[in-house]
């Protein structure tokens, strides 16, 4: 059973940065890409980024393309998402996710983990 827990979120103003952690325990994901999806109030969840298990592949959605940055350590078992020159749409719940496939996906149903979450909230 996998566990990932996030941490890092908080409020912000706009412009200003936040780093986004997920620490994963219970069996060995290092093999597999690593997600961060987002959910706004009243919104459906929403792709973020993803990284493969070496880290050589990196993908994003089109609203986070030049400010975010997805990372990963292997040997700390953890996901970063370093988010630049946030803006008021930014506001959500960040989740990160490990995927079900060796591929990186932008699919939410190809992530069977998930973590609880944790909020950003950018204010203008």
């Amino acid at each position: 059973q996998v566990q990932l827990v996030e941490s890092g979120g908080g409020l912000v103003q706009a412009g200003g940065s936040l780093r986004l952690s997920c620490a994963a325990s219970g069996r060995t994901f290092e093999t597999y890409p690593m997600g961060w999806f987002r959910q706004a109030p009243g919104k459906e969840r929403e792709f973020v980024a993803v990284i493969s298990w070496t880290g050589g592949t990196t993908l994003y959605g089109d609203s986070v393309k030049g400010r975010f940055t997805i990372s990963r350590d292997n040997a700390k078992n953890t996901v970063y998402l370093q988010m630049n020159s946030l803006k008021p749409e930014d506001t959500a719940v960040y989740h990160c996710a490990v995927s079900r496939f060796l591929r990186p996906s932008t699919t939410i149903n190809d992530y069977p983990y998930w973590g609880q979450g944790t909020q950003v909230t950018v204010s203008s």
